[in-house]
């Protein structure tokens, strides 16, 4: 039972591993794009893919606690991410998984099924970082960086006095300066009607987001109002002027 590859025999954890991902997406905006649909269940500590053969189409997404790694895990299950369903489930390990990364990966799955956990801490030096370099350390210890803690004095960008009256189309506000149509398109397309992102290349920050009538941008607005694309960038989103 403990070899089944099934994701129903692997105990709930923080890292969700997702495979049948489509290859000819470049890493980094893969990796992007993981982040942005995934985020919204939740604060992500990592997202993991890499370009060796062997791991081609799949990435691992470490999230800061289980709940949020559950709800993603059955929320997104089959969800059309560039033309391919996504399959996940959850991850064997975490700490394996950070030390293929890094390169510092030791197979050691069969012994550790046999030892008890005072074994494990004699042979694990990084304990409070779950086996983890020093470089990886602080993203899994008790104190996240000052760049993680949100902070409440924070400037807000300006909601308009005057709202636009409703419309099908939407124009988000505040968006990371990186923000591709194609990561848009994968947070939107996730509500019904929806028809096209427009982005303008002159003016980095917003975009206009088509859906077939007012109702439908209605229901995406309210979804994915104030979503976060970076920890300073959360989406203000507001019907587009007719």
């Amino acid at each position: 039972m403990a070899e089944n590859n099934g994701g129903t025999e692997i105990s709930p954890n923080m890292t969700i591993y997702i495979n049948n991902l489509n290859e000819k997406i470049k890493l980094e905006e893969l990796k992007k794009s993981l982040h942005a649909v995934f985020s919204q269940f939740g604060k992500i500590l990592e997202v993991l893919a890499f370009k060796t053969l062997k791991h081609k189409g799949q990435a691992w997404v470490v999230f800061e606690d289980v709940s949020s790694a559950s709800n993603a895990l059955r929320q997104m299950q089959g969800f059309p991410f560039y033309d391919k369903p996504m399959r996940i489930q959850y991850a064997k390990t975490k700490s394996d998984i950070i030390a293929k990364a890094d390169g510092t990966f030791v197979p050691r799955e069969k012994r550790k099924r046999h030892e008890g956990k005072k074994r494990k801490e004699q042979h694990d030096p990084n304990q409070a970082g779950m086996g983890l370099n020093p470089a990886y350390a602080g993203a899994y210890g008790s104190t996240p960086p000052l760049s993680q803690i949100p902070y409440p004095g924070g400037v807000k960008p300006m909601v308009p006095e005057a709202p636009a009256p409703p419309n099908n189309i939407l124009f988000v506000q505040n968006l990371p300066h990186e923000t591709t149509p194609m990561m848009l398109q994968m947070l939107f397309c996730q509500y019904p009607g929806f028809k096209e992102v427009r982005m303008i290349e002159t003016k980095p920050g917003i975009a206009f987001v088509e859906y077939a009538d007012e109702m439908q941008s209605t229901v995406a607005m309210q979804g994915l109002q104030g979503f976060k694309m970076t920890q300073q960038n959360s989406m203000l989103i507001t019907y587009a002027k007719k």
